[in-house]
């Protein structure tokens, strides 16, 4: 079994999703006491929240290629973001270390492509749906168009993320606002909507509409558990 490398802390509630999928992952595949060999290093959120909000990706870009360094040098075979948002800045990462580095949308726009989506919604911070660095890697490698909701909803998505969500509040009329978001999207043609936040998906869940949903973590997670479970 190899090493998986987790860049986390952002936010660390994400990042707890993330472990306990690896070591669920693995146990359910290799089964007795079987758990995920996991190389964490997690950032203190407030420093990376106050570069996005500066729009200073470069020094974002510089502080997670430290801690990347930081993952690899304690024997990781393969790095994790463990955030859409912060694939903001992954080229810089990727460019700091030399392990590979298991990109959130190669992830997701294979899951998609496998199941014939075509056109799908995005969900997630601002920056994620507002910025071309998501959307353009499907748009691009994948041949799947991207739609967002219109700018207020935009802006409420963001809002539930930063002041519930990344705070571990879960609260129903939010979830009951983002349903609204995915119908609205499902009414623009989205075939399937993404949980572009990793999140996302502590508040919503596929119980809870008929669009299919396509969570980004543990569709990340998958991707780290067939790299770190492969012989070859």
């Amino acid at each position: 079994m190899k090493t998986i490398g987790l860049l986390g802390g952002m936010s660390w509630e994400s990042t707890l999703s993330y472990y306990r999928l690896l070591n669920e992952g693995v146990k359910a595949k290799l089964g007795g006491f079987h758990s995920a060999r996991i190389c964490l290093v997690s950032v203190d959120f407030a420093e990376i929240e106050a570069f996005q909000c500066n729009d200073d990706w470069e020094r974002a870009g510089q502080a997670l290629a430290a801690a990347a360094r930081q993952v690899e040098a304690g024997g990781a075979h393969a790095l994790v973001i463990a955030t859409n948002t912060m694939h903001r800045v992954a080229d810089d990462i990727a460019a700091a270390i030399d392990i590979p580095l298991l990109h959130i949308a190669d992830a997701t726009g294979e899951a998609l492509r496998n199941d014939g989506v075509r056109r799908v919604g995005l969900l997630g911070t601002r920056f994620t749906m507002e910025q071309a660095f998501y959307r353009q890697r499907l748009e691009e490698r994948f041949g799947i168009e991207v739609v967002v909701p219109d700018e207020a909803r935009r802006a409420s998505v963001h809002e539930i993320i930063f002041n519930e969500l990344v705070q571990g509040e879960i609260n129903p009329a939010s979830r009951a606002h983002f349903l609204t978001i995915i119908d609205a999207l499902a009414a623009q043609g989205a075939e399937a909507v993404i949980l572009g936040c990793t999140e996302i998906a502590m508040l919503v869940q596929q119980q809870h509409t008929a669009t299919p949903l396509y969570d980004t973590t543990a569709l990340h997670v998958d991707a780290a558990l067939a790299f770190a479970l492969y012989d070859g």
